[in-house]
């Protein structure tokens, strides 16, 4: 039985994914993915994969996930997940490239500057 080992980041997020064939399993961090994402939206994120290449219930997914936010965790299984499927069928590439599941987002939180409240927020300006 092969395992397909990826890895996919997001933010501060980074997701590192075991992949066997399977029914459709998914277990994040020792945990059922609908236990660990509670909400919709983040379980129909990580199944977006799946749906494009019209592989639900054919993998078994083990995934562990470090650092960041829910949100980013969910973004970063997502772009793992459509790592593991190009590398097991590459005809599977072009669908899951055009969603945009195998490019990272690069779009990071802006720094706290200094002598400013946030990034880009400044203390209200007083004339007297």
């Amino acid at each position: 039985m092969e395992v397909i080992n990826t890895i996919g980041r997001r933010k501060c997020s980074v997701a590192r994914v075991y992949m066997t064939a399977g029914t459709g399993k998914i277990v994040v961090n020792n945990r059922d993915y609908k236990e660990y994402f509670p909400t919709g939206p983040l379980q129909y994120i990580v199944n977006q994969p799946f749906q494009v290449a019209d592989a639900e219930g054919k993998w078994d997914v083990k995934a562990n996930l470090d650092g960041g936010g829910i949100t980013g965790q969910a973004q970063a299984l997502r772009m793992a997940i459509a790592r593991a499927l190009c590398e097991n069928n590459i005809e599977d590439r072009p669908a899951l490239k055009k969603e945009g599941f195998l490019m990272r987002d690069p779009r990071m939180v802006e720094r706290k500057k200094p002598g400013q409240p946030k990034a880009r927020k400044r203390f209200q300006f007083s004339k007297r």
